[in-house]
């Protein structure tokens, strides 16, 4: 999920060599991240702020690397079957930062926590495609069933549902990274604050939690390879102001401001452009407005698609967004399906949108647009998304005829109140956490899903996407899962609204902070120079 919403480095993230800085060139680093991470333990995490400080301080048996593709981490290699469904890995020898070591059973025990449904994980479904996983989270199965086993203490043997091409991409996701199985045995409430207890296996270990505040790591002494990281400290800072933030930058109190970490003013993108240091690449990722259909008017699919349709997206973009994304009239982004690029319906089809409230309308009972129960559209405190929610707001009440009200919460609160299907209509994100179209869709497959937050389900998309895990052929898959979205963008459950851009600035100085193309910041070889 995207705050402002988890491969590919970037050039010019990167921009010189891969030296390191002088001995007399200091390395600390400044960001912000916007808010308070709504969880720093693996199995609850659930959104990008969170998955941007443990992409830093944790590491699982895989890590994307600056090119892009999965690369040994806490694992020095692994064996796969034949058949490809079992994966056999071994734990190089590595240390959290109290000097336990890690293991096998860390990664056993972090993986069976967020399976286990007690511990209500939301993102527990990213490990159903390890066997008996999803029977165990639905209280079908047994832990014990569950196809992770530590054989000893530095072999993980690892047995998937059916063949997964892109499971070592996975295991690099932060609902895959271990725990310290000690200490979380010791204290169930270890990951809640900075301290002896929240020990971390990854570049940085974390040293202050001042919460709605900051956060600060410093580079792990513990880490196995300790000799790539260049920089000394990272200051994460959580300012929820982008004109606040660009005026840190330019007083040189941030070395970074934007995505993905933070984000921009809208209305200051155009000065930055043309003086040079904007930098915008784009990312598989989704803005989108989702809709509660268990409530009316969105119950109903034609009021649904008249809201979908009421959209200029262009429009958008070019006034208000204005970081050259692209409009998006699909779920899927076009780096995996590249016909997304055109969609399933025109953008700003007006005369198709009137036609749908129509039917809609007759569909409830109602005679006129006007008789609507009043229509709240909710937003995460931002000025990105409050301006974006205010464009949509006046196409709707003009081009529809609705009165539309605004609503905006606090990031962890906002999360809770989409969960519960406590909104009508509510701003989100989707950035993908790995490269494969499943990964945008497979969050819809149960109404009660941990990401699905529309309670919307399909039998016939349910089907698609299990048969979908057990095509072997890479063609047939991937029209399986075209089949899928097409029934999703039938039926509506949420809004596409455009595809996104990373936009930042950042110190000339800084060198090699790998933004991969799902959108992530990795700070493991980053340096000033």
């Amino acid at each position: 999920m995207f705050l402002a919403a988890c491969s590919g480095g970037d050039d010019n993230a990167d921009g010189g060599d891969s030296g390191d800085g002088g001995s007399d060139v200091e390395q600390n680093l400044s960001v912000n991240i916007n808010t308070e991470p709504p969880s720093l333990h693996p199995g609850l995490a659930k959104d990008s702020t969170s998955g941007t400080v443990l992409r830093q301080t944790m590491e699982g048996l895989t890590r994307i690397g600056k090119e892009g593709t999965p690369e040994e981490a806490m694992a020095e290699s692994w064996e796969v079957s034949d058949d490809q469904t079992v994966y056999t890995f071994k734990i190089r020898e590595a240390q959290w930062s109290n000097g336990d070591p890690v293991t096998a059973n860390d990664f056993e025990a972090a993986w069976k926590w967020a399976i286990d449904p007690a511990n209500q994980s939301e993102y527990a479904y990213q490990l159903n495609y390890i066997a008996g996983a999803e029977a165990a989270n639905t209280g079908e199965g047994s832990l014990d069933d569950v196809g992770v086993k530590a054989i000893d203490e530095k072999t993980l043997e690892v047995t998937l549902a059916n063949p997964t091409p892109f499971f070592l991409e996975l295991t690099a996701f932060y609902t895959y990274l271990p725990f310290n199985s000690k200490v979380a045995e010791a204290n169930a409430e270890w990951a809640n604050d900075a301290g002896d207890d929240y020990t971390t296996n990854g570049p940085f270990h974390m040293t202050e939690w001042a919460h709605s505040d900051k956060i600060v790591l410093e580079k792990s002494d513990t880490y196995w390879d300790k000799d790539a990281v260049k920089l000394d400290t990272i200051e994460m800072i959580m300012v929820n102001d982008p004109n606040t933030e660009l005026s840190m930058f330019d007083n040189g109190e941030l070395d970074w401001a934007g995505a993905p970490t933070g984000a921009l003013p809208l209305d200051a993108l155009p000065a930055l452009k043309d003086e040079g240091r904007l930098i915008t690449e784009p990312i598989a990722g989704t803005y989108l407005y989702k809709f509660n259909t268990t409530v009316e008017p969105f119950n109903n699919a034609n009021i649904r698609k008249a809201f979908a349709h009421a959209m200029n997206r262009q429009e958008l973009i070019d006034n208000v967004t204005q970081g050259e994304q692209l409009p998006a009239m699909a779920l899927v982004p076009p780096t995996m399906f590249p016909e997304n690029e055109e969609g399933y319906f025109p953008d700003n089809d007006m005369e198709a949108a009137k036609e749908y409230l129509e039917k809609g309308l007759e569909e409830l009972g109602y005679s006129d647009a006007s008789e609507l129960p009043a229509i709240t559209l909710s937003y995460n405190t931002s000025e990105g998304h409050q301006k974006i929610a205010q464009a949509i707001q006046d196409m709707w009440t003009q081009n529809l005829g609705v009165e539309v009200t605004l609503n905006n919460q606090e990031w962890a609160v906002y999360l809770d109140s989409v969960h519960a299907l406590d909104y009508q209509v509510a701003r989100m994100g989707w950035l993908g956490d790995f490269n494969d179209g499943i990964n945008f869709l497979e969050a819809y497959r149960d109404a009660d899903g941990g990401n699905n937050d529309t309670g919307w389900e399909d039998p016939e998309f349910q089907e698609l996407l299990a048969q979908s895990a057990t095509e072997t052929d890479a063609d047939a898959r991937q029209q399986l899962l075209k089949d899928a979205e097409a029934i999703f963008m039938d039926a509506m459950p949420v809004a596409p609204i455009y595809f996104y851009t990373n936009n930042w600035v950042q110190n000339e100085n800084l060198k090699d902070v790998a933004i991969s193309g799902l959108g992530d910041a990795q700070f493991k070889w980053a340096y000033f120079e």
